[in-house]
């Protein structure tokens, strides 16, 4: 499969099409707007937090289908979790989306167990143009939980 193939797996055009929590949070205690200006890809992120705990996700995205399947990869992956790995997770993602790809198979087939279903989003690694689409998400959850 070619590279642009893996970047549009199944899975991203799942998310784009039907992407999940995408419904802001009427009662929500975080929140943050980013965006791209250079495609005006756009993220609006609403989070219900209770004490330690994650309890829901709101993510609204305009723009390509790799930053809408990504806010909802996203959403699916925190929601119901402890800040502290909501954290870690969003710390680790941004490092490994703006990482070298590794060349070795097996590196690579580590990466897809480790990270599970948003491993499909580290492809975008491979098009510098197309790193800031997976991320825009990700950089608005962390915006929202510094605040």
């Amino acid at each position: 499969m070619s590279d642009l193939g893996r970047l549009y797996q199944q899975s991203i055009l799942e998310h784009d099409k039907a992407p999940r929590h995408s419904a802001p949070l009427v009662a929500s205690t975080h929140a943050a707007d980013v965006s791209n200006p250079l495609c005006g890809d756009r993220v609006s992120l609403t989070l219900q937090v209770d004490g330690e705990w994650l309890r829901g996700v709101g993510c609204q995205v305009r723009g390509c289908a790799i930053c809408r399947a990504s806010g909802s990869m996203m959403a699916e992956a925190i929601v119901g979790r402890d800040l502290g790995a909501v954290r870690g997770l969003c710390e680790r993602f941004l490092a490994a989306v703006n990482a070298a790809p590794s060349p070795e198979p097996a590196e690579a087939d580590a990466e897809v167990v480790a990270w599970g279903p948003l491993s499909v989003l580290l492809e975008a690694r491979r098009f510098s143009n197309r790193r800031r689409c997976a991320t825009l998400s990700w950089e608005a959850l962390a915006r929202a939980l510094s605040g």
